[in-house]
């Protein structure tokens, strides 16, 4: 399951404090999340995502004290993703088409979609730890009810009775009420 964008800042301070179990934690928790941002940009070889996956862990070791506390780590570690991408390309000195470039560097939609997990963490914040895990797990992860409810060790109907109570209450924050 991926982390939340609080789980992994929590995970970064902790790394900056001095927690080596909080920062081998936030490195292992990085590496399906940067498979995917390489996956989606690259046009090379499944050998080269997993290059750029190690340098960028690479990167976050090495850097981390340049993280700023009070912003969002995934932007951050998003940002140095990026920089480790560009460098790949100036050190194998591929070329691009010229049109190509919007696709490889600045995907699409790319900042509204980490805006908008931001606030969906922000929204599933606010939400008991109960209800804020059934609906992660139902609606964002795709897993059926049977499987949330075994992961939470509690029963389907408390799984589906957690979504909808949840859902009430984000739409009810939502609106203002």
């Amino acid at each position: 399951m991926a982390e939340s964008e609080a789980q992994l800042k929590a995970r970064m301070l902790g790394s900056l404090d001095g927690d080596a179990a909080a920062h081998a934690a936030l490195l292992r928790a990085l590496v399906p999340l940067l498979r995917s941002f390489y996956r989606r940009r690259l046009r090379g070889t499944e050998e080269d995502v997993q290059d750029l996956v190690q340098e960028t862990l690479i990167a976050v070791h090495t850097r981390r004290a340049s993280y700023d506390r009070k912003r969002p780590f995934t932007a951050w570690l998003y940002a140095v993703a990026r920089y480790r991408m560009i460098d790949h390309y100036r050190q194998r000195r591929l070329s691009v088409p010229i049109e190509d470039v919007d696709d490889i560097f600045v995907a699409e939609g790319f900042e509204e979609a980490v805006t908008a997990r931001l606030d969906v963490d922000n929204l599933l914040n606010t939400l008991s730890p109960k209800q804020a895990r059934a609906i992660r797990e139902t609606r964002i992860d795709g897993k059926s009810v049977a499987e949330a409810a075994v992961d939470a060790g509690i029963g389907e109907s408390d799984v589906k009775v957690s979504v909808h109570r949840g859902l009430k209450a984000i739409a009810n924050r939502i609106r203002g009420a």
